[in-house]
């Protein structure tokens, strides 16, 4: 995902985490790493890929209203597509944020986080002591109808 674009949540991953974000990816890729760690990731990812959407669409706008540029070349339909779509962005990024803020909330802290535990597989090994008396002979027989 974006591990290499910057999010503007990457203070608060490092400053709850201990550790650069890159560093954190690592860590994330190992085997004892908990779900709402690897999920805090996945939206640190997310955001930095909606961010990038917006600093797009704004970059563009931008250059479409250059004191410099030509007046003919400016669409007021372009101009109304990317209001749309730096609106659709914008919305999506407070969402990561405010789902990623809330994450970092309440999950417990780094040291205080439950570590997987790697148990043997359960197997019986009783034996059950051989029955007093024998079974019926048709124990456990479905029973014939009668007409």
């Amino acid at each position: 995902m974006s591990r290499d674009k910057a999010s503007t949540m990457d203070g608060d991953l490092q400053k709850v985490f201990g550790k650069p974000v890159p560093e954190l990816y690592e860590a994330a890729a190992g085997h004892d790493a908990s779900p709402a760690f690897a999920r805090a990731l996945e939206l640190r990812s997310f955001l930095a890929l909606t961010e990038e959407q917006v600093a797009r669409v704004r970059d563009r706008v931008y250059a479409d209203m250059d004191p410099d540029r030509d007046m003919s070349e400016l669409s007021a339909d372009r101009l109304r597509f990317d209001a749309q779509w730096l609106d659709a962005a914008l919305e999506a990024r407070d969402g990561y944020r405010a789902a990623l803020g809330e994450l970092l909330r309440t999950m417990p802290p780094p040291e205080q986080q439950a570590r997987p535990v790697r148990t043997a597989p359960l197997s019986a090994t009783a034996t059950l002591p051989p029955s007093a008396a024998p079974a019926p002979p048709r124990a456990g027989a479905a029973r014939a109808r009668r007409p």
